[in-house]
């Protein structure tokens, strides 16, 4: 996501350069007209670069804040699993004992 966005903010910094070139090089205004055009072509493509950065930055921000969601629930659905295993084994484990301690009672008389 976030190589997108710098290709995005790339992409669109060589195109303000390469438009404010060819505006240049091809303007039929007297030079003052030509830097103002491009005084506000340039503010223009900063804060369409501006909103992109933030658009950006928000769907970052909501795109972690899912992932950590995610995250948790998945946590905990595996702790409650691994709970229900220990269960499992504590209890199986308590059956062995018991076994054991029947064994070893007949083994001692």
């Amino acid at each position: 996501m976030a190589s997108d966005s710098g290709s995005v903010l790339l992409a669109l910094l060589v195109g303000a350069a390469i438009g404010a070139g060819a505006g240049i090089l091809y303007a039929p205004d007297e030079g003052g007209k030509t830097r103002k055009r491009i005084k506000k072509k340039a503010r223009e493509a900063s804060d369409e670069l501006i909103g992109d950065v933030s658009r950006a930055r928000e769907e970052i921000s909501l795109s972690a804040k899912k992932q950590k969601a995610d995250f948790e629930k998945k946590l905990e659905d595996t702790i409650s699993k691994m709970s229900y295993q220990a269960d499992d084994i504590i209890a199986s484990l308590e059956a062995k004992l018991e076994e054991l301690r029947k064994k070893n009672a007949q083994l001692q008389k």
